[in-house]
């Protein structure tokens, strides 16, 4: 029985030292933004400009620090879970954002303005163009949550051209080493 208990001990002290340091570097990872803040709106730079919405469709900087070891590359999503589709709505999917990149400038979000990083590729949001798609809630719908998040990837994706935002999401999180949000609010007037 001593054996038994000390052979379970030793078996056991690995995973409790895997669990120890997930635990320290929990919270570690977070996203930063110096044209947006956690729970506050969103202003009309962040706003669509179609559908009846007339802003300026700029994403927003971002920056991330404290990723976890192992990162080979970064997503970024933005999301609103409050669109009346059933599934939500996706304002912009990035994936393959080098490991060595910490942050992404205000506009990156525009193909056209050619910021992303090299090797970055953004996915085509639910407005059916790549890049970042703003903030446009049905008018009468109340406050919308725009869920900003950078995931730190075990690997870069490989997707069809065509793949769907449900796709690539499942993708990422499949790859997640983990993640870091920032959650914004927007309502039309």
């Amino acid at each position: 029985m001593e054996r038994f208990m000390s052979t379970f001990a030793a078996r056991m002290a690995f995973p409790a030292m895997m669990l120890a340091a997930v635990a320290a570097n929990a919270g570690a990872f977070e996203l930063t933004s110096t044209d947006m803040a956690n729970g506050q709106p969103l202003t009309s730079r962040q706003e669509y400009q179609g559908f009846g919405c007339s802003g300026d469709n700029l994403s927003p900087q971002l920056s991330w620090s404290g990723a976890p070891a192992g990162t080979k590359a970064f997503a970024v999503f933005a999301y609103d879970p409050d669109a009346p589709t059933g599934s939500g709505w996706w304002h912009w999917q990035v994936v393959n954002i080098p490991a060595g990149v910490s942050s992404l400038a205000t506009g990156a979000g525009d193909p056209a303005r050619q910021l992303m990083p090299a090797g970055a590729v953004q996915r085509n949001n639910d407005y059916g163009q790549p890049g970042f798609g703003g903030a446009c809630p049905p008018q009468g719908q109340g406050v919308h949550r725009y869920q900003f998040t950078v995931y730190a990837l075990a690997s870069t994706l490989e997707l069809p051209e065509n793949a769907s935002a449900a796709l690539t999401g499942y993708m990422v999180k499949a790859n997640a080493l983990g993640s870091a949000t920032l959650e914004a609010l927007y309502q039309r007037p």
